[in-house]
């Protein structure tokens, strides 16, 4: 039970350096295949990873350059957009408003009116009461000096310490993600390397079961990695077609990030509706235009987790549901969003281990599906 608690706060605690180097493991994960494919020919891995992670690099320079336009364009309309999204919430509101009157109407019964023909008695000193009864009362005032000190009580830190802290913070995820870049080219010239001399620290059965575990863990890591991103690109291009098609302004940047959103465990369908809802309140589309744009992220993401995502993905990881769902609590609450993008790559990584050592594969049993 020590053990256990030593390994969760230091999970906890490192969180940053763990998130960095598993993100780094997924991208050489991802890279590794075109690697291969260099040194098929007879071009030295070094020079081949060299290769790879510079033409990575420029994609994604290239796609940051793409969303940095769109953003860009979307934030000199922004003036537009509030407008349009303005004039919808009030509309919505006066729907509501008009919803729940008429809710009121049907569900309250209308009370008799009082007949004007009969003479309403009133006591002779009434008038005197209701004068008596509509005056204002003179407000309370707080004794001298205990506004000031609710004031200063309820005043938050200073503003210096507050940009101090969130700058440490920002400047400690800016440093990890430096570093990126330069673990996945170590992690893909130096891999054979790497799992020669890692291997050297088992001796006999357990080098045996150890290297089982690692091209299990690498099978099912690359399988899961690689299915991820090829849905997410297919749902990227097919969602940026469909809100093309819709005429929803700037598909270029709703499409990729619907796309990629859907594929976020449990989460994933709403926040694959914000992007194009977003754009398509802003452009003042109709409802009917929203239910459709609704609709249509829907069949994507229905179609993505039924039917492609078992065989592309599911087949690699061998997990029943209660053991990602359990997984997806720990590990979000660990590492918060990172955890939940990870939580599923990293059980299936442990129950690997646990199928191929011997004490253990109880415990990749009950994992398993």
């Amino acid at each position: 039970m020590i053990a256990f608690g030593v390994v969760v706060a230091i999970l906890y605690w490192a969180r940053v350096l763990l998130i960095t180097a598993m993100v780094a493991v997924t991208i050489a994960f991802i890279l590794e295949p075109f690697v291969g494919l260099f040194i098929r020919l007879k071009i030295p891995r070094a020079v081949s990873s060299f290769l790879v992670c510079s033409g990575a690099l420029f994609l994604l320079y290239l796609a940051g350059l793409g969303a940095y336009t769109q953003v860009a364009r979307l934030w000199d309309d922004l003036p537009k957009f509030s407008e349009g999204i303005g004039t919808a919430v009030e509309s919505l509101r006066v729907r509501l408003d008009d919803m729940e009157k008429r809710t009121y109407q049907m569900v309250v019964p209308a009370r008799p009116v009082p007949s004007q023909t009969q003479p309403v008695q009133t006591a002779p000193n009434a008038s005197k009461k209701k004068r008596n009864i509509d005056l204002p009362m003179p407000p309370v005032l707080p004794p001298q000096g205990t506004i000031q000190e609710v004031r200063i009580h309820e005043e938050r830190k200073p503003l210096t310490e507050y940009l101090y802290t969130e700058a440490s913070s920002l400047y400690q995820i800016f440093l990890m993600v430096s570093f990126i870049p330069f673990l996945v080219y170590f992690m893909l010239s130096w891999r054979d390397h790497i799992h020669r001399t890692f291997l050297q620290f088992f001796e006999g059965e357990d080098r045996v079961a150890a290297a089982r575990s690692l091209q299990g863990i690498g099978d099912m890591l690359r399988g899961f990695v690689v299915g991820n991103f090829v849905l997410g690109i297919f749902l990227a291009v097919m969602s940026t077609i469909a809100f093309w098609g819709l005429k929803l302004p700037y598909f270029l940047l709703a499409g990729p990030a619907s796309g990629f959103m859907s594929l976020i465990p449990y989460i994933g369908m709403p926040l694959a509706l914000l992007p194009p809802l977003f754009v398509a309140i802003a452009a003042g589309k109709s409802i009917s235009s929203l239910l459709l744009v609704s609709v249509v992220v829907l069949m994507f993401h229905l179609l993505a987790l039924n039917l492609l995502y078992p065989k592309i993905v599911g087949s690699r990881v061998h997990l029943n549901p209660l053991a990602v769902t359990f997984s997806l609590m720990v590990w979000g609450f660990l590492w918060d969003a990172p955890g939940l993008l990870l939580a599923i790559p990293l059980t299936a990584g442990i129950k690997a281990v646990c199928d191929n050592v011997k004490g253990l594969r109880p415990y990749g049993k009950f994992l398993g599906d």
